[in-house]
C-alpha cells in the first residue's frame, strides 16, 4: 500500500514540486512555515487539487497524472482535519455508519461497524448525540471513527490537534497512534507541532516554498534543523528531551 507522490501544481509566486513516497503502514510528517505548499499536496493527494504534471500513485493504482484525475471518493484516501466536518443532522453513530458505508458496507453491516467504533473508544453515551452536543475532542474522535470505518489505504491528518486544549491533544495523539498501528493504515501528518512528529510520525519532510529542504527520520531532522522555522519547531521540545536543540552535547 505505498504511495508515491511526484507532483508539480502551479500557485502564485511559486509551484509546488516535490517527490516522496510513504511505505505501506508508515507515517510521514508534512512540516514547513504556512503557505510553504502543505495543503496544496494534501488535497492533491485527496483528489481536491488536480495536478499540473508528475503522477500520484496508491498500491499500483495511479490517482492522478497530467492526464487523468480519480474523483475523491474512488480513492481509498481518508481525511481528517482541524475541523472535524461531522454531519450535523447526524448522531455520532450514524456519522461513523456513513464512513463504513462510503468503505462498502451495506446498512447493516455499517450500522454493527459503527457501534463497535463507538464501544472501542468508549462513547457509548454520546452515541445518540448529534454533533454540537460534543466537545471539541469527542468530534475528533468521531471524525477519527468516521475515517477508519471506510478502511482507507492512507489517512491523510492535516493539523488535527490544532484546536483542542493540551491534554485533550495528547489523548487524540495516542489514540491516533494505537489506531494507525492497530489498522495497519498508513499516513500523513500535516502539522506544525514537534510533539505531533515525534508521537505519531516514523519519518518527516520539511518544505519551503513548494520545495523540500530536508526529509529523513524525525530525529535525524530535528538534530539538524535544515532552517529557522525547523530550528523553532525543535525548540518547543523540553529542554530534558533528547531532540531538543537547547541540550547541546560537548
Amino acid at each position: 500500500m505505498t504511495l508515491e507522490v511526484a507532483l508539480r501544481v502551479p500557485r502564485t509566486g511559486f509551484d509546488v514540486d516535490v517527490e516522496f513516497q510513504v511505505p505501506a503502514g508508515s507515517t510521514l510528517a508534512m512540516m514547513g512555515p504556512s503557505g510553504s505548499g502543505k495543503s496544496t499536496i494534501v488535497h492533491a493527494i485527496a483528489g481536491i487539487q488536480k495536478i499540473a504534471a508528475g503522477r500520484i500513485e496508491l498500491s499500483g493504482t495511479v490517482l492522478a497524472d497530467a492526464k487523468q484525475h480519480r474523483p475523491p471518493h474512488l480513492r481509498e484516501v481518508g481525511l481528517l482535519g482541524q475541523d472535524p466536518h461531522l454531519f450535523p443532522h447526524l448522531d455520532a453513530l450514524k456519522n461513523i455508519a456513513f464512513g463504513a458505508r462510503a468503505g462498502g458496507l451495506d446498512k447493516a453491516a455499517a450500522k454493527a461497524a459503527a457501534a463497535e467504533w463507538i464501544a472501542r473508544l468508549g462513547l457509548e453515551e454520546i452515541a445518540t448525540h448529534r454533533p454540537e452536543a460534543l466537545s471539541g475532542g469527542q468530534r475528533q474522535r468521531i471524525a477519527l471513527a468516521r475515517a477508519l470505518a471506510a478502511a482507507p489505504k492512507i489517512l491523510l491528518i492535516d493539523e488535527p490537534f490544532a484546536s483542542l486544549d493540551v491534554e485533550a491533544a495528547m489523548d487524540m495523539r495516542a489514540l491516533v497512534r494505537e489506531e494507525l498501528d492497530r489498522t495497519g493504515t498508513s499516513a500523513i501528518v500535516v502539522s506544525h507541532s514537534a510533539a505531533d512528529a515525534l508521537a505519531l510520525a516514523d519519518d518527516l519532510l520539511v518544505l519551503e516554498r513548494g520545495r523540500i529542504i530536508a526529509q529523513g527520520t524525525v530525529q535525524q531532522v530535528f538534530a539538524e534543523p535544515a532552517n529557522r522555522f525547523v530550528r523553532a519547531v525543535a525548540a518547543t521540545l523540553p529542554a530534558q528531551h533528547p531532540m531538543s536543540i537547547q541540550e547541546e552535547q560537548p
